[in-house]
């Protein structure tokens, strides 16, 4: 491992994340919508994923170094184009504009503090193994299979809960109805259990050592901790809380890791 150009790939990996965000934020000033923003997210992985393969070149194993670029590609450009797709017609994103709402000050101001910079700065964070693993002079060996192995149980997960979605919310005969099918049966947010499975993977990639397993340790931490109690699992459910159905649906359904369904619990107090 050469530490000195790890290092300096951490410097130039959080202007990569930093041109991505600053570049939307120009982008959403421009069409008064901030939820650009979640667009950015995976392109700026991307940019992250594309600075360190240049920069890795000559330092780390060229087969982890490639499969790791692809990996974090391959993700982060199917999210953003999936968002750019579920967000296109509509205006902002409700969750942007309480925020905005309630900013003092300038709110432009205000939203490039509070979501790009910080948004920038979580994706250098969460994305460390990405860049270590770049780094590391060992050829393919466990750690990357089973890396790769998770990630790829997640991607697929991730996609086929988001694939699942978008076609039951364009039955107009679903309008108003609470997806619970397929894997939206066994947990009530595939898409984020799926993210939690590509991070934990991509960590895995980087666990040849116990030096890079210790330091990357934080970003699948991080990146749990955000899609169950940040601004992923919690906050959609704060906003579905009120919907018909929902409360059973939540009875029924795991709020997170995968398993069969309950009864109805509705339906068991009848009998």
């Amino acid at each position: 491992m050469t530490w000195d150009a790890f290092a300096v790939n951490l410097a130039a990996s959080a202007g990569a994340a930093l041109a991505v965000m600053l570049g939307a934020f120009a982008i959403a000033l421009r069409m008064r919508v901030h939820r650009i923003v979640d667009v950015a997210w995976g392109l700026a992985f991307v940019a992250v994923a594309l600075a360190t393969w240049f920069l890795s070149a000559g330092h780390g194993d060229e087969v982890r170094r490639l499969a790791v670029t692809l990996a974090t590609c391959v993700w982060g450009l199917r999210l953003a184009v999936h968002i750019a797709r579920r967000a296109r017609g509509h205006g902002e994103d409700p969750r942007y504009a309480r925020m905005l709402a309630r900013a003092p000050g300038s709110p432009a101001w205000y939203a490039l503090r509070k979501v790009y910079l910080l948004q920038g700065a979580l994706v250098w964070l969460v994305s460390l193994p990405v860049q270590a693993a770049a780094y590391l002079p060992r050829g393919v060996d466990v750690a990357l299979v089973l890396g790769l192995a998770v990630w790829a149980v997640g991607v697929g997960f991730e996609a086929a809960g988001d694939h699942q979605l978008a076609r039951f919310k364009s039955d107009p005969a679903n309008r108003g109805r609470i997806m619970d099918r397929g894997l939206w049966a066994w947990t009530r947010h595939p898409n984020y259990f799926g993210d939690f499975l590509v991070w934990w993977g991509l960590y895995l990639t980087a666990c040849a050592t116990w030096q890079t397993a210790a330091l990357t340790l934080v970003s699948p931490l991080v990146m749990t901790g955000l899609l169950v109690w940040g601004s992923g699992k919690r906050l959609l459910e704060a906003h579905m809380a009120d919907r018909p159905g929902y409360a059973a649906y939540r009875a029924r359904t795991s709020g997170f890791l995968p398993r069969p369904p309950r009864g109805d619990p509705d339906r068991a107090a009848t009998r």
